[in-house]
């Protein structure tokens, strides 16, 4: 139940970054364009709305969204791997590989969120915890960022908290490998909601008309060996 809600909250996270930055850009386009283009009336008024800080924040977000879209990745294996040499090894050894690949990048997200952790609580994070239950004491107050004046350390808070889930998802996919011997994997060409039409039994989809297609060769040696 809680991994289900995890995962729910990861994916809508992501989409809300996606189309909240997509549509900030076209809004912020659009407003460049039209203020700058000479009628009347409506460009007095585009003139008064102030866009300067729609460029810093969707980088932010989309900061935001590359730490956490990571994590997701590891999650359903759409990362880009070279498996090659892997894959052409016996099992029980693929497997210590597997096993050590997935170790490795747990300990290196680990570290990272460690690392960023103690950044953020030294940029602001300690100073603002401890200003809320009493006095900040020595605590640095950190910088804030130019245009949209936020504390720093809510924008790197991306760094240890996207790490961390990330490494959580290497740890999730280890446990899973160990108990079915199956990684994740995700077909890139596949679209969710959209299933390819069937293909004939008796159909050759290589068919091209000079036959030159390897997969068409293949086709029509399996048919003429009787296969």
């Amino acid at each position: 139940m809680l991994l289900k809600l995890l995962d729910r909250l990861e994916e809508t996270l992501i989409m809300f970054l996606i189309g909240a930055s997509t549509l900030i850009i076209f809004v912020a386009v659009a407003h460049r364009y039209l203020a700058s283009a000479s009628i009347p009336g409506i460009q007095d008024w585009l003139l008064t709305l102030n866009f300067g800080w729609a460029q810093e924040l969707c980088i932010i977000m989309f900061v935001w969204m590359a730490k956490f879209g990571a994590a997701y990745g590891v999650r359903t294996g759409i990362h880009v791997g070279v498996d090659v040499f892997i894959n052409s090894l016996q099992s029980r050894m693929r497997a210590r590989f597997v096993v050590f690949g997935l170790l490795a990048g747990a300990a290196f997200t680990g570290t990272i969120g460690t690392l960023g952790a103690h950044f953020v609580w030294e940029n602001g994070l300690g100073y603002a915890l401890m200003s809320a239950v009493g006095s900040p004491g020595d605590y640095f107050e950190g910088p804030t960022t130019p245009d949209l004046e936020w504390p720093t350390w809510i924008v790197y808070s991306a760094i240890p908290l996207g790490s961390y889930l990330m490494c959580f998802r290497f740890l999730q996919v280890m446990v899973s490998f160990l108990r079915t011997g199956e990684l994740p994997t995700h077909e890139h060409g596949h679209v969710d909601g959209i299933e390819p039409d069937g293909v004939p039994v008796d159909a050759n989809p290589y068919n091209m008309d000079d036959d030159l297609h390897p997969a068409d060769i293949k086709h029509h040696a399996g048919k003429g060996d009787g296969k």
